[in-house]
């Protein structure tokens, strides 16, 4: 008996040995953030996974989608929002971990059409007339009622005078990359998206930009989950660095707070 019970606790100490390098190997973040920081944010994980050997799962949809399914129990570590009012939102219901709430990046709309379309240089002040711009098509962005970018070009159009001849021509997407691939493949004659998507999408083109002052600042804050993982906080210090700044003001975001190191 006593050989038996050597033996089964030398095999467990091997076992546990073999599972603890697997285990360090397989350390998972997973982030939920708004579909507009995508492409920026898949190679600012990748810098980080190259540094730390730690793996990403990431969910991209509008920010409203994303708060909802945390308040639902999603398992997630991070919340990245393109908007301040779904960052609220998930404190309120207890989802955030507040202490780790930073207002990290800054964005701009811009109104965009096809790459062959023959609209150009649209200047959008008071009182444009985007109603007629539009034609017979459609302008796309998202839901104004939730989702963000949507939100922010309500906002816009009301300040400018635009929105009431407008708003019959709006097709409301679930996120700003949907609205961003109706324009680009020619389903809708405009868009009101992110500068930041219309970057990366070669199939539209800028013609024209919001004002800063028709809209509510637009706000990325980033936090830990309640429920996020140790190495959470490494990560979110690694998006306050100077390696992280580069990328994301790569791709035109801009950063509103002082990089670390």
């Amino acid at each position: 008996m006593i050989r038996i019970a050597g033996l089964l606790t030398a095999f467990v100490v091997l076992a546990g040995a073999s599972l603890s390098p697997a285990s360090a190997e397989d350390k998972t973040i997973t982030v939920f953030a708004a579909a507009s920081m995508k492409n920026a944010l898949d190679e600012v994980d990748a810098a980080y996974t190259a540094k730390t050997g730690v793996k990403f799962s990431v969910s991209y949809a509008a920010s409203s989608v994303l708060a909802k399914q945390i308040e639902q129990g999603a398992p997630a570590d991070v919340f990245v929002s393109a908007d301040t009012d779904w960052m609220d939102y998930a404190i309120s219901k207890k989802t955030i971990n507040e202490p780790t709430r930073v207002n990290l990046l800054g964005n701009s709309i811009v109104l965009i059409a096809p790459k062959d379309s023959k609209i150009d240089n649209v200047t959008i002040a008071q009182g444009f007339d985007l109603a007629k711009l539009a034609g017979d098509g459609k302008v796309a962005t998202g839901d104004v009622k939730s989702v963000p970018v949507g939100k922010y070009a309500k906002a816009a159009l009301e300040k400018l005078s635009a929105w009431q001849a407008a708003e019959p021509k709006f097709a409301m997407a679930e996120s700003v990359r949907a609205a961003l691939t109706l324009v680009a493949r020619g389903e809708a004659n405009l868009g009101i998206v992110y500068s930041t998507d219309a970057k990366v999408e070669p199939g539209v083109k800028t013609v024209g930009t919001f004002p800063a002052d028709s809209h509510p600042a637009i706000i990325y804050p980033v936090a830990a989950t309640t429920t996020a993982k140790a190495e959470t906080n490494d990560y979110l210090a690694f998006l306050r660095s100077t390696a992280a700044k580069t990328i994301l003001e790569k791709y035109g975001f801009k950063f509103l707070v002082s990089p670390t190191t």
